[in-house]
């Protein structure tokens, strides 16, 4: 914990991700949500994709943060334009309910597909169950264009794929 804390304090990115990430579940030291949001926007403000997908969830649940979706959304597009995968597939999740973004089935299906591609385990099926839903809703016209952004998105290394 000390030598975090000293790395943190030297504005070292990774050493603030991870107390933030300590002080969110209360590993090795009490959990505290204030100090949480503290050291993971001091690392999601340097670009730190994780910590700005980390700090995305908190205000989306409103966990240390007055709950804020639209803040949430601005987080994960940051950490999802890096390539974050679990912010692709909260992005795409925020697009399909329309919280925080305009509702946009493409968009969803786009995130979501490309998420469902690069995680593993349950949150890789919920992203390819969400891609599926998704495509319930669209003609197979829409389909193939949200195929297309997400190849695109992809190929431009995830930037301007909004």
């Amino acid at each position: 914990m000390k030598w975090y804390r000293l790395a943190a304090e030297q504005k070292y990115a990774l050493a603030q991700l991870n107390l933030g990430v300590m002080y969110a579940e209360g590993d090795g030291v009490g959990k505290d949500d204030a100090q949480a949001i503290n050291w993971l926007r001091l690392a999601a403000d340097q670009g730190d994709a994780t910590a700005q997908s980390n700090l995305g969830v908190m205000y989306n649940k409103g966990q240390g943060v007055t709950k804020n979706e639209r803040e949430a959304a601005k987080w994960f597009r940051l950490a999802a334009e890096q390539g974050d995968a679990a912010a692709q597939y909260n992005l795409g999740a925020l697009y399909g309910m329309g919280r925080g973004v305009t509702q946009d089935n493409l968009r969803a299906f786009m995130w979501s597909d490309i998420a469902a591609q690069k995680l593993k385990g349950e949150q890789g099926r919920q992203a390819a169950e969400n891609r599926e839903i998704t495509a319930r809703i669209l003609s197979a016209d829409q389909v193939a264009q949200a195929v297309e952004m997400a190849r695109q998105c992809v190929a431009r290394n995830f930037k301007n794929c909004n």
